[in-house]
């Protein structure tokens, strides 16, 4: 049986993604929806966005939140706030509705049902022209992660995002073991 390593952000670089595949800029405001409990997107885009940019970091899990803002005060940033929310539920993000530059979802549609309800979440946060970065498992049989069959597929995520209006802008390899789409509003 393979052994799920919690969505397997240790096998990305998020500072290079965010960088170089979603162009994260100084300034912008950013979620990271689903942040779990290291808050690898969530610290890398603090750094980037700086002290006048503003990062949100979400999870439906509070002791996550409580281990995220351990790590973000030792990291000695002060631009990150963690919202607790339930991202299946329309409306339930705390967050001012379009008001994001960008908003992520790494590793978390495995571990949904609704993954259509958590994409329109992330749609209602961004902003006209804001950027939304899907990241999840590939569609492998690996030794590791979660099983094939609760894995989500990127034309399953590109279906949401056509109902929805979302321009894909790029897709891209974000790893070895994971894909990675990026779509505009």
């Amino acid at each position: 049986m393979p052994v799920n390593l919690k969505g397997g952000n240790e096998f990305l670089n998020p500072p290079l993604i965010l960088n170089q595949h979603l162009n994260l800029v100084t300034g912008e405001t950013v979620a990271d929806l689903g942040c779990g409990s290291m808050g690898f997107f969530s610290i890398a885009a603090a750094k980037i966005v700086g002290p006048n940019g503003r990062v949100f970091a979400v999870d439906v899990l509070k002791e996550v939140l409580s281990s995220v803002a351990g790590r973000v005060k030792v990291e000695g940033l002060d631009n990150v706030e963690t919202i607790w929310s339930n991202l299946e539920i329309y409306g339930a993000t705390k967050i001012p509705e379009q008001s994001l530059d960008a908003a992520f979802l790494i590793n978390i549609l495995f571990q949904a049902k609704k993954h259509y309800e958590i994409i329109k979440e992330a749609y209602r946060l961004l902003k006209p022209g804001g950027r939304l970065l899907v990241i999840d498992w590939k569609m492998l049989d690996t030794p590791f992660g979660p099983v094939k069959n609760i894995r989500v597929s990127p034309n399953k995520i590109k279906e949401f995002a056509t109902l929805l209006h979302l321009i894909k802008t790029s897709e891209f390899e974000a790893g070895n073991f994971h894909y990675g789409l990026i779509f505009i509003k």
